[in-house]
Formats: structure tokens, C-alpha cells, sequence
């Protein structure tokens, strides 16, 4: 289990086979932590699946609007919540192996629930979308999501809290 440092900024994402934790990086990132914690708290997060999944590169999820599992995959990664997009929060971050960044269309502005956790360093990504949040526990549970884009049968989410309220 992780040391919690901060439990408002912590995300605990349970998956099949245990628990990843991520602390969040309110300094670097506000609005993307701030989104991220207001749809973990309101469950929109569960039961959601990692619809894209690229080994060596990343494992994506977070369409509260059409990614539930058991529910029609078909347009899982094409929405998001109803809540309005936010803005870019770039930084000199890189995107290094357990790193959570803002999923988004072509548009920088664009990002709203998706997110994804990096398999491994890709820095082709610097720069260009949002780091908010890191991997400091259960990145084993992570490499074990199934590849696939759509996966066969797509790992899920089954719950997402943020530790100060567990």
C-alpha cells in the first residue's frame, strides 16, 4: 500500500486485480486535478473501461458518456461528461512510464474526463498535453490491462475515490 502524502490529491483506481494509486499535481495541473476529483466523486468513473490501449505507450480511459462496461463499446472514446472542456495546463513535465496525462482531440483546449497512464516514457508527448497525476503505487495492475483498441475485453474501472473520502 502507498504512503498517502496528500489524501485530497490522491486518486485510488481499482482495477481487477488491485489497486493503482495516483497522486494528483494540483500545482502543476488545477483544473485538470480538480476535474478529475469532481467525477470521482460523483461515481462518473465506474465502471468505465481503458477503451485504447497501445503497448509501449499508454492505456486510456475515462469516456463517462459512452465507455461502461457492459454497456455498447462501439463510441467508447468519443465523448466525455457533461461538464464544460478544460483548458490546456501544459508544462515541462515529461511524460515518463506511470505518468496520468489529459486525454484530448486535436484541439489543446479540448480535454474533459479520458486520461491515460503511460506504459513507458514517451516524450514525443511534452509539451503538447497535460501531465496531472503519477503512479506511485500499482503500476503492475496497470501493465496488466488488456492491449487492444478496442480491447477483446477491455480492462474496467471498477471504482475511482479520492482518498480523503475512503
Amino acid at each position: 500500500m502507498a504512503d498517502i502524502k496528500d489524501p485530497e490529491n490522491t486518486i485510488l483506481i481499482e482495477l481487477e486485480g488491485g489497486t493503482v494509486t495516483v497522486e494528483l499535481m494540483p500545482d502543476v495541473a488545477p483544473k485538470h486535478s480538480e476535474r478529475m476529483k469532481e467525477l470521482a466523486r460523483s461515481g462518473a468513473y465506474d465502471g468505465v473501461v481503458f477503451h485504447r490501449v497501445i503497448e509501449g505507450f499508454m492505456a486510456q480511459t475515462g469516456d463517462v458518456a459512452h465507455g461502461k462496461a457492459g454497456g455498447d463499446l462501439r463510441r467508447a472514446g468519443t465523448g466525455g461528461s457533461d461538464l464544460p472542456n478544460v483548458p490546456a495546463e501544459f508544462s515541462r513535465l515529461p511524460f515518463d512510464r506511470g505518468v496520468l496525462g489529459a486525454a484530448r482531440s486535436q484541439n489543446p483546449d479540448s480535454a474533459n474526463s479520458q486520461f491515460f497512464i503511460c506504459f513507458d516514457d514517451v516524450h514525443f508527448l511534452n509539451g503538447n498535453y497535460t501531465v496531472y497525476g503519477r503512479v506511485v503505487d500499482g503500476m503492475e495492475h496497470v501493465d496488466a490491462i488488456p492491449r487492444g483498441e478496442p480491447p477483446a475485453q477491455p480492462g474496467v474501472m471498477k471504482s475511482v475515490k479520492v482518498a480523503a473520502d475512503v
